[in-house]
């Protein structure tokens, strides 16, 4: 086979082609194996969610399961007082599956129901595997499934939907939390009362977590029991239907947080042991539990398992029409140490043996699957190691996601805060950062996600004032660790935004400087929600200064989509000095300077840069958004000519720059 462009764009790869190759080549084969040596789209054996689970048909009802170790299984439930009966025995077919048809009267839109399986030497009851809807009785905290089949279901208004993607700005979110009230937030909430903050703030796209029903809400969603449901905690599924179709009327593009890189280890809600056999969808033996997040593995070797996370793929994007999703924990996924206690020092770390070649190939075909469905899908991996190729395409070698997760750029900026005093951020550092990727691989930047606001963590805001917060952020009330953190937090986020080159994040509340961690009800809290919900009435508060930096964030993505396909824009450093900590650079017509020193300001500080006039549009000191206002903005500023510099059409930019201060300008005539 020709040379793959991955390679070949890279040649310090070069001494990995066959290993590369050799993958290519394996995703090749197992797509073959998985659609009858090419006579069926990988989309059309993606569609088990169409077969399986429970579907109403013209007469009555049918339902069938994938459990090949199970000697019988009973439908029990509200219908038939929870017994085992004959009447509602399923019948074995072919592979392993299982089918049951009903008459119509024998299942009512409601009702509840489980399988009571049973196998050689055992029996338990189960939550289907393909169920749609899994609900908890509030006293008993009982999950069951749930016969879903609205006499009108919800019927979507938007029918197509294009995300915008020049660029990607996208508000991380999780719908229990969403609300101010301390309780479980619900998609109708979500919908009415923080859909129109997004929009007005300028995102124009969410990325939900928490979506596929999980037993523990503390679990952040991530510890998944039932991939087909929604979790019904934060309500059904028609107004998390609606809550996507207004997003789309909006331009909002809506991601889903998706979890196949394990599974919970919960027996009766769970996947578990499903049909009485430990290796039914996961690993035998060691690899069977995640060794850090006591849940269990999915065997990618086994074309069923395949079939039941492609099919989920495709479920998610068809019945509630999402935009893509944001895999997690890629990393877990990727290698058979689930990444932990290794460094990725260099390349051949990539590609020496100990990488899950199974897992790779189900991502790359996720990847296929979800495009081929939605050719305008996103996709982004959150991977922490550098596996090159990741967000490449497919033809090209790679594993086709469309972006991954600068996951870097966070953990500089928590080290460089928790470490480093003012006087040592070095502005050539920041850059190495902010800008460091492949250039075959888009990225999602951002300065925090909703893991360093997680208990055990802390947010940048939280970091930078701490307990200050509490006392001082009226409006008029001058205290210096706040000014600091302010004027740093709007600093972090402009130099991790403007050199971007995919898309940027920001995690629900982070973007007004939401203060104090998250905490999800747990027993060692009481139970209680007081941190497991955003407090929007600070950032609607005109008396706090918590809207100052909301204000500012908005202003930001104002000016970043000013320019079409920001992203695309190359960026050309203009100046850098560690010595003064100072930093510019451009994209297109935009101009950002940055002074990151604490106590020295500039008077004249000059650059070389393209010859013109240039007016301040952004400027983190400006009183608007809690600033000093040290810089009269109204000013325009005029190069100067350097007659060395005649032909290179560059002069001379002098500008005064206040300590702790970033600015965006603007070039408006050559």
């Amino acid at each position: 086979m020709d040379t793959l462009n991955l390679v070949k764009n890279d040649p310090w790869l070069s001494p990995y082609k066959s290993a590369i190759e050799g993958r290519y080549k394996y995703v090749g084969a197992k797509e073959k194996s998985l659609t009858n040596n090419g006579k069926q789209t990988l989309s059309e054996f993606a569609s088990g969610y169409l077969y399986f689970g429970l579907h109403k048909t013209a007469d009555g009802w049918v339902f069938r399961e994938w459990a090949p170790n199970a000697t019988a299984i009973y439908l029990v439930g509200d219908f038939n007082g929870w017994k085992k009966e004959e009447t509602y025995r399923m019948t074995p077919q072919e592979g392993g599956t299982w089918e049951i048809w009903l008459d119509a009267d024998r299942l009512h839109h409601g009702d509840l129901f489980k399988l009571l399986v049973e196998w050689e030497g055992g029996q338990g009851e189960r939550i289907p595997a393909w169920i749609r809807r899994v609900v908890q009785d509030e006293q008993t905290k009982i999950f069951s499934a749930q016969v879903w089949a609205p006499e009108n279901p919800y019927q979507f208004k938007k029918k197509t939907f294009k995300p915008d993607t020049s660029p990607l700005l996208i508000y991380e979110c999780h719908i229990g939390m969403g609300t101010s009230e301390e309780k479980v937030g619900s998609y109708d909430e979500f919908r009415r009362k923080v859909l129109p903050r997004i929009q007005e703030d300028g995102y124009n796209a969410i990325q939900i977590m928490a979506i596929q029903e999980h037993p523990y809400y503390g679990s952040f969603g991530y510890h998944v029991s039932s991939f087909f449901a929604a979790s019904s905690r934060f309500g059904t599924p028609e107004e998390l239907k609606q809550l996507i179709d207004e997003a789309h009327e909006m331009g909002i593009a809506v991601i889903m947080d998706i979890v196949h890189s394990h599974a919970v280890k919960n027996e009766v809600e769970g996947l578990g042991r499903f049909d009485g056999s430990y290796t039914q969808y996961f690993h035998a033996g060691a690899r069977r539990e995640h060794p850090a997040w006591d849940s269990l593995v999915f065997d990618y070797g086994k074309n069923e398992v395949l079939h039941f996370l492609l099919s989920n793929c495709k479920f998610w994007l068809e019945e509630y029409k999402f935009d893509g999703f944001r895999f997690d924990g890629v990393t877990s996924m990727l290698y058979y140490s689930h990444g932990l206690g290794e460094a990725f020092m260099n390349y051949g770390d990539y590609y020496n043996g100990h990488q899950d070649g199974d897992a790779i190939a189900y991502l790359t075909l996720a990847n296929k699957v979800i495009h081929e469905v939605n050719p305008q899908a996103i996709t982004i991996a959150e991977e922490v190691s550098g596996m090159p190729g990741l967000a490449a395409k497919l033809e090209d070698g790679g594993y086709g996601f469309d972006y991954r997760m600068a996951m870097n750029i966070p953990d500089y900026w928590i080290k460089t805060i928790k470490e480093k005093k003012d006087e040592d951020w070095h502005p050539s550092s920041i850059w190495w950062e902010t800008t460091n990727r492949r250039a075959d691989e888009k990225t999602i930047s951002y300065a925090e996600s909703h893991d360093q606001a997680l208990v055990g963590d802390k947010t940048i805001i939280f970091r930078l004032i701490d307990s200050e917060m509490y006392w001082h952020m009226m409006v008029g009330d001058s205290n210096f660790t706040v000014d600091r953190g302010m004027a740093l937090h709007k600093m972090i986020r402009l130099v991790t935004a403007s050199t971007m080159n995919g898309g940027y994040l920001n995690f629900m509340g982070n973007e007004f400087g939401h203060p104090e961690w998250i905490d999800f009800p747990r027993e060692g809290n009481g139970w209680s929600h007081k941190y497991a919900r955003r407090q929007w009435e600070l950032v609607d508060d005109q008396n706090l200064k918590y809207h100052f930096l909301g204000d500012f964030d908005k202003e930001m993505l104002r000016v970043i989509r000013s320019v079409k396909d920001f992203q695309e824009t190359p960026i050309q450093k203009i100046w850098d000095s560690d010595g003064d900590q100072t930093l510019a650079y451009m994209r297109k017509d935009l101009l950002f300077v940055f002074n990151f020193s604490p106590d020295k300001s500039f008077t004249g500080y000059g650059f070389l840069c393209p010859q013109g006039e240039y007016e301040v549009i952004l400027n983190t000191d400006d009183p608007r958004f809690g600033g000093f206002g040290l810089t009269d903005d109204t000013i325009h500023h005029l190069t100067n000519f350097d007659p060395l510099y005649r032909k290179e059409k560059k002069e001379w930019l002098k500008l005064y720059l206040p300590a702790r201060s970033g600015m965006v300008l603007r070039k408006i005539n050559s």
